[in-house]
């Protein structure tokens, strides 16, 4: 028995490994690689994929670190940034102008000099919204850059970049603001405006594909991180070279490979052997079982990280709120918490991360009462859910296929629950590009669990906006179609209002309104956790969730 656990581990261990792994070399286990590298695609909503842009692309601002948690993760200081591809800046209030100097010296991978051209060449890109997922262009409407509105989707005049992003000289640039708006600079830290290296980027344009969306989704991307695409192969794996000429200097770690393992407990084999250095994407319930294993370490950081159940309101009978309030009475959280993340969760009561500013719990909750639950089905015209089979494929429960492990008990304990009160639940596990595409591109999702949504502006507003506010109102992630006058026009005058008191109560009223609308039905928030060698040093949480691996080294 001793020696097939063995014998099994050992094959893994093989399995995994993508040619000899050196002294400065590190093996990362991930339940997938990225499907892309284009930020304005749908890989943009794929956690794994987001780790590989954030490492070989490079933004102009990032924020300043605070100490170690008590896990041995570091983390962010959000009230104080620092240059990255900037070296400094300032801000002329009266025309409400940011003035960038850049750093001069940054070699990209393909060798080009990073200066003015390659920042007006990304907010050109961002502003021409030509991906799948404009997420360039939002968050540029949400830091209120100048022009950045929503008229660019139905005017090709409104997408050329004007005055708003101006090149001064070779190092420096102006970006102007519309409106008065505390989010810009958090913005620039998001990796969907990292900037990309011009000369590469045009050098693979195509007529057909002008802003180079192919290459950056298949074959490579062009940027000034620490890290280059050495080897990239979809569905198995990435490997990353350290990029020598990397301005804040050669990263510890030379060469990363980035494997995926799709069982979690698989990873957690490969791991205990030695053979790989790091893995994400465990079960709760193996992160516990890591904790006092010899020569490993569990990190994790309650930060963002949450679970909700998504409902369509442009699919029936989504479209009832009581059958969305019937829903979200019906899901077992305690059990959840209980069965699923043996305690390492809380439940959420609300739709901002709760470590967020401005975020306040809502009056209003659906604890898990399934009396009340069947109460307002048969007020909806559904008794004991009679009538609900009529809408057929609405409720297939989707979810990541490859989270099995970690999700698995979760949808299955809703659909026990929602089918105890006649709800008619099918299991719809799918691919995470599938997935991806449907939540973010499609938005045709009907009912789905989804763990991966985290909003990386650190700012009640900013996940509201993100989430929540219209589409033709500058909402991007909007993947229920929630549509609610009120709501979108409090955020117009939320985002810039300058007094913090005032917009706190205004983002109050705003998160009210989302519960009682049940735009999302909340179930928990958990731990972002990581496991990995203790000869491993220098782990940082970030609030995309993805791991920098210019952050590590070995002892």
């Amino acid at each position: 028995m001793g020696q097939s656990k063995v014998t099994a581990a050992a094959a893994l261990a093989a399995m995994a490994l993508s040619g000899p792994l050196y002294a400065q070399d590190l093996l990362f286990l991930a339940e997938d690689v990225p499907a892309g590298l284009n930020y304005d695609g749908p890989a943009a909503a794929i956690p794994t994929s987001q780790t590989g842009m954030v490492n070989v692309l490079e933004p102009l601002v990032g924020y300043a670190t605070q100490a170690a948690n008590d896990t041995g993760v570091i983390t962010p200081d959000f009230d104080s940034f620092e240059g990255r591809l900037a070296e400094s800046w300032s801000f002329d209030e009266a025309s409400l102008t940011w003035t960038f100097t850049l750093r001069q010296g940054v070699v990209g991978c393909n060798g080009a000099t990073f200066n003015a051209d390659d920042v007006i060449y990304t907010f050109e890109r961002a502003k021409s919204v030509s991906g799948a997922a404009p997420i360039g262009w939002f968050l540029s409407n949400v830091a209120s850059i100048a022009g950045f509105t929503p008229d660019v989707f139905g005017d090709e005049a409104a997408r050329a970049l004007g005055p708003e992003v101006q090149k001064i000289d070779d190092y420096t640039v102006t970006i102007t603001q519309s409106e008065p708006n505390a989010l810009f600079l958090p913005v620039l830290t998001i990796f969907g405006l990292y900037i990309f290296d011009k000369e590469v980027m045009e050098a693979n344009a195509t007529d057909e594909d002008p802003w180079s969306h192919d290459f950056a989704n298949n074959t490579d991307v062009a940027g000034f991180g620490a890290y280059c695409v050495e080897r990239w192969t979809k569905d198995d794996e990435i490997v990353l070279a350290a990029n020598p000429d990397y301005y804040r200097g050669a990263p510890a770690i030379e060469r990363v490979v980035m494997k995926r393992v799709p069982q979690s407990s698989n990873r957690v084999v490969i791991l205990r052997t030695g053979q790989a250095q790091l893995v994400q994407g465990l079960t709760p319930r193996e992160y516990d079982s890591l904790r006092d294993a010899d020569g490993i370490e569990v990190g994790g950081v309650s930060g963002n990280e949450n679970l909700f159940v998504h409902m369509n309101f442009d699919v029936e009978p989504f479209d009832n709120p009581l059958v969305r309030k019937a829903i979200a009475h019906a899901i077992p959280r305690d059990q959840i918490i209980q069965n699923a993340y043996f305690g390492q969760a809380t439940p959420w009561e609300g739709h901002v991360p709760s470590s967020y500013p401005g975020y306040v719990a809502p009056e209003t909750q659906y604890e898990h009462d399934p009396e009340k639950a069947a109460a307002l089905l048969a007020e909806a015209g559904y008794p004991e859910g009679a009538g609900l089979e009529a809408f057929g494929e609405a409720f297939q429960l989707s979810y990541v296929a490859e989270k099995e492990t970690t999700l698995g008990p979760i949808v299955n304990a809703i659909s026990t629950a929602m089918r105890g009160l006649g709800i008619p639940v099918e299991l719809n596990p799918i691919p995470q590009t599938q997935y991806g595409d449907r939540q973010l591109v499609k938005r045709d999702l009907p009912f789905a669990i989804n763990d991966q949504e985290k909003p990386i502006g650190v700012d009640a507003g900013y996940a509201s906006q993100l989430f929540f506010v219209s589409p033709e109102k500058g909402g991007l992630n909007n993947m229920v179609n929630y549509r609610n006058e009120a709501f979108d026009e409090m955020w117009s005058k939320a985002r810039v209002e300058s007094d913090t008191a005032k917009r706190d109560v205004m983002l109050a009223e705003m998160q009210g309104m989302l519960m009682d609308d049940v735009a999302w039905a909340p179930v928990v928030e958990y731990t972002t956790q990581w496991a990995y060698s203790d000869s491993l040093k220098g782990l940082q949480w970030h609030p995309d969730n993805s791991i920098r691996f210019f952050d590590l080294s070995f002892e």
